[in-house]
């Protein structure tokens, strides 16, 4: 009858299985520490992007309020501006004969926002102030801040104005004045090199300036 035989183990095989163990835990331990921080990492980054969400929210609320504002304050400029060309018009507009008058002219009519509308032709302009007689015309543009643009647009306005004319047979020459409440040097500077009278407020009246030079003013 065979017997068996067991091999015992010697101390030091069993102290080497020990270590393995202990390394085992050791590893299991890291784990879980790393799992927690993990966990905690996760955390925090979910508490960021609620953060950061939040923070986009309120961003995004005060470029409404701010669009809010800013359209309020356009209204408010918007409404001053309008305020200011009438102030200048109701200024400018009832002395505008006697001014004219003094500088050698004989307008013996001034009439505000004069509009032409000829379907027929295709013609359409508005001036703010139209003084004549029977020789002439003055179209006069008022603007409360004066721009480049505005003077290139009146030369425009007078061109409508010379054609309409002569498809009425009107033969007056007519001429361009641009009046502003406010106005850089170079941009007064511009307008009487297109041959505009320029009138600038002064106190409770204005004054006038006469373009020079060859064929100033301009008749169109």
């Amino acid at each position: 009858m065979a017997t068996a035989q067991y091999k015992a183990e010697s101390p030091a095989t069993y102290e080497k299985v020990w270590e393995m163990f202990q390394e085992i835990g050791l590893q299991i331990k890291e784990t879980r520490e790393a799992i927690k921080e993990t966990s905690q990492q996760m955390k925090e980054t979910r508490e960021a992007i609620n953060e950061t969400g939040r923070q986009i929210n309120e961003t995004g609320r005060q470029i409404d309020e701010t669009g809010r504002q800013m359209k309020e304050t356009d209204k408010r400029v918007g409404a001053l501006t309008n305020r200011y060309g009438e102030i200048s018009e109701h200024m400018i507009v009832p002395n505008l004969k006697l001014s004219f008058n003094a500088l050698g002219y004989t307008f013996e009519k001034c009439s505000s926002d004069t509009k032409i509308e000829d379907f027929e032709h295709g013609i359409f302009a508005e001036a703010d102030a139209f003084l004549e007689n029977g020789g002439c015309v003055m179209v006069v543009e008022i603007k409360t801040k004066l721009r480049i643009d505005d003077i290139n647009d009146h030369v425009k306005r007078m061109g409508k104005f010379r054609a309409h004319a002569d498809f009425h047979k009107d033969t007056r020459k007519y001429y361009g004045a641009i009046a502003g409440l406010l106005m850089s040097q170079s941009e007064k500077t511009y307008a009487l090199k297109k041959g505009f009278y320029v009138l600038e407020p002064v106190g409770e009246t204005f004054i006038i300036t006469t373009p020079t030079g060859p064929g100033a003013p301009k008749a169109w």
